[in-house]
């Protein structure tokens, strides 16, 4: 067994991200009784699907909630981050469509949850953002450009942004990519190992050594097209935001590596056109140094990479669902072939073009 400090790293990420625990559902009755006595709601509770916490939309009489409680492995701490940065853009940037922390009777923005096991789970409440998500719909590049500003703008809000629990360790971060190549190992296909060696390659040589002197903020680190709601009758395109689980402290470039990470090769021949369309609209709002757009499709193909190697190692971890979540990750792997079949030099002088038009 190996055991290296490098190990035991990517070990206690993958375990502080809460990607090693199993999922226990809680009980709506509880959920229910909680909602009653700290909100005064009362109404239909339905469960939806999630990754890693419980999840129910909320029916009343009169609106529609999200509930939220948490996993029980997820500190209060990084729960109490994920709150403040919904409640600092609400106050601060109210303009923007950041979905709203509804608070207790009381005035608290969350009820902690005790469990007869002695651990445990934080329970909040948000308006329900009715709507469909960027992933259902088919924009073309001035609308993904419309969703690429709306992440700059969020960025701009959160630069001053500040919390004790924002440096939290989070598999999902781009900036520990290079500490968890031990998850290739997992993945099955030798190809598809050759294709993450190579990514990481890219990323030690260009990134690596450049980590520590990127622009840092607070970021919103999960803007995927499932937790960016749209209306193409709307001029502004995007009309909610939501799903801050992933916000921390990190390089600014790795907040739109994350979208332009899931638009990878959506046009098999341009693989590159989607992912630079939504660059070119974040730019217009928050540009990136000049000295680090370079490392921005490097960013891009470590996400996609550790997107299908965590979701490799997970299958691992659960034959039950292994064919459901290997089927999942293979497009990941086709996507970052195709991508790799491009010069970076072209695309990142396609970014600069960009770049420049709006600077």
């Amino acid at each position: 067994m190996n055991t290296s400090p490098a190990t035991n790293y990517a070990q206690r990420l993958l375990e502080e991200s809460g990607l090693t625990s199993s999922h226990e559902p809680i009980d709506v009755m509880l959920v229910s009784t909680f909602l009653e006595e700290h909100y005064r709601l009362n109404g239909r509770l339905g469960r939806l699907a999630t990754e890693k916490d419980d999840t129910f939309r909320l029916s009343t009489d009169s609106s529609n909630y999200l509930v939220k409680v948490s996993p029980p492995d997820e500190a209060e701490t990084a729960v109490a981050l994920q709150t403040a940065a919904m409640r600092y853009l609400e106050t601060t940037a109210s303009h923007l469509p950041v979905q709203r922390v509804k608070l207790t009777a009381d005035g608290d923005d969350h009820v902690t949850i005790r469990l007869n096991n002695g651990r445990t789970r934080v329970l909040r409440v948000f308006d329900f953002v009715e709507g469909q998500v960027l992933a259902d719909a088919n924009p073309d590049a001035e609308r993904l450009a419309r969703a690429g500003e709306m992440l700059g703008l969020i960025d701009v809000a959160l630069r001053p942004f500040t919390h004790p629990a924002d440096r939290r360790g989070l598999a999902w971060d781009i900036r520990h990519f290079h500490q968890l190549t031990e998850l290739v190992e997992y993945t099955p296909s030798s190809e598809h190992r050759q294709l993450a060696q190579s990514v990481f390659r890219l990323f030690g040589e260009n990134v690596v050594p450049r980590l520590t002197d990127l622009e840092t903020q607070v970021i919103h680190g999960d803007f995927s097209p499932y937790n960016i709601v749209v209306d193409p009758k709307s001029d502004h395109f995007v009309t909610g935001v939501i799903d801050f689980g992933d916000t921390m402290r990190s390089a600014v470039i790795f907040d739109p590596a994350v979208p332009m990470a899931n638009l990878l090769g959506r046009t098999p021949d341009h693989p590159w056109r989607d992912a630079c369309a939504f660059a070119e609209g974040y730019q217009r709002e928050r540009p990136i140094q000049a000295s680090e757009l370079p490392l921005l499709p490097i960013a891009v193909l470590a996400r996609l990479a550790l997107r299908a190697l965590i979701t490799n190692w997970r299958a691992e971890r659960a034959p039950e669902r292994r064919e459901y979540l290997l089927d999942h990750a293979k497009d990941d792997w086709i996507n970052i072939e195709r991508s790799l079949t491009v010069s970076l030099d072209d695309v990142v002088a396609h970014l600069r073009e960009a770049r420049h038009g709006h600077s």
